[in-house]
């Protein structure tokens, strides 16, 4: 006769850290099961015979640390919906792709093959795309598209909290299109990365990225949302840069539209390498070519909404005045030197170029001041 029984023992170690503590109590005690048998056949035959199985079950179903451990990865990825999938919306959507995130497209034109290239989903219809309740809206329109997009979009088929994030060149027009269109439930968070598919196609490691959070819930997952969107360029090696929109659009007209101007006059003068192209030659000519790749809409838009492009226009314009009759000044010293054979005595004053007041000093007197002029 042969007899079985099972005798099942719990192991109860205790742990060693109170970090350990915490796991164990997340974590099932293993079951040991202990499998004897033994005969009763007479001893001349057989010999007593006891055999002891032991296995630690770990069915994978109830593996909580595992569990736990998924469920902490999902909390850190975002569905991004990327409205305007041209190159630049094709360009950060790469990198939310290889960083683990669902991206969602849409654009006028079908980008179709190329969202499946990279890994993203899209749709041509922005009823289907919001019923897909992404954590995320990103605005990668053209500036003056802005607010028509805005406006189409579905909000009803939203989450009530969603974040909306726009990477527009300016930042006070999205700001107060957004306050604007948007019900006070959805966040808003103003971004502008510096940066763009030529000038950050091989690395992001240094290039700003300037952030405003216009408007995020009180909650922990709101907040926390809005920093795992941030933190996607941090993990890319960005220098993040939080001010405000208005700040960004002071400095941005002193340096992104000067260049934009400063390229686009260049290149209306058909500039071509030559044999002999010197450092600085060669940096005008790819100042041409990374400005000239943009639309005009960009730099149009750039100077119709940011209210300091007009202002930089007028100093721009002065500074080359300036410069004019500086070298004229020089040149009309050399011909009274050659009419009358020697500079009159004392000299000429020679023209120097004028200092223009900074950025934000009124180019123009004020009426007050004017008026008090003529009086006297």
């Amino acid at each position: 006769m042969i007899s079985f029984s099972v005798q099942p023992t719990t192991t109860n170690t205790p742990p060693a850290t109170a970090a350990a503590a915490v796991q164990s109590s997340l974590l099932p005690h293993h079951h040991f099961h202990q499998l004897s048998f033994s005969t009763s056949l007479p001893r001349r035959h057989y010999s007593h015979r006891r055999l002891k199985i032991r296995a630690i079950d770990a069915a994978q179903p109830y593996d909580f640390e595992a569990h736990l451990t998924n469920r902490f990865s999902q909390s850190t990825k975002l569905k991004i919906a990327v409205i305007g999938f041209g190159n630049f919306g094709q360009f950060l959507a790469k990198s939310f792709v290889r960083q683990g995130h669902t991206v969602y497209a849409h654009s006028r034109s079908n980008y179709n093959s190329a969202a499946q290239s990279i890994g993203a989903a899209f749709f041509s219809d922005l009823h289907d795309l919001c019923e897909q309740h992404p954590d995320v809206i990103l605005i990668c329109t053209s500036i003056l598209s802005t607010e028509t997009v805005l406006r189409a979009l579905p909000l009803q088929r939203l989450r009530r909290n969603t974040l909306f994030v726009d990477v527009l060149s300016v930042k006070e027009f999205p700001r107060d299109i957004f306050l604007q269109v948007l019900p006070s439930h959805f966040d808003i968070l103003c971004t502008h990365p510096m940066f763009g598919p030529e000038s950050g196609k091989t690395s992001w490691q240094g290039l700003p990225f300037v952030f405003d959070k216009v408007r995020i819930g009180d909650e922990d997952s709101r907040i926390n949302r809005a920093d795992t969107f941030l933190n996607i360029f941090k993990k890319e090696g960005c220098a993040m840069v939080e001010m405000t929109c208005a700040e960004h659009d002071k400095y941005a007209a002193g340096s992104q539209f000067i260049t934009h101007t400063m390229g686009r006059i260049l290149e209306k003068l058909l500039l071509e390498s030559t044999p002999i192209n010197t450092k600085g030659y060669e940096t005008l000519l790819n100042l041409v070519e990374n400005t000239s790749s943009d639309s005009f809409d960009l730099y149009y838009g750039l100077f119709m909404y940011n209210k300091n492009a007009m202002e930089q226009l007028e100093r721009l314009d002065l500074a080359f005045e300036s410069l004019k009759k500086e070298l004229f000044g020089h040149l009309h010293e050399v011909l009274r030197k050659q009419l009358f054979g020697k500079v009159e005595k004392g000299g000429l004053r020679r023209p120097m170029l004028a200092k223009l007041p900074r950025n934000g000093t009124p180019l123009l007197p004020s009426q007050s001041e004017s008026l008090s002029n003529n009086s006297n």
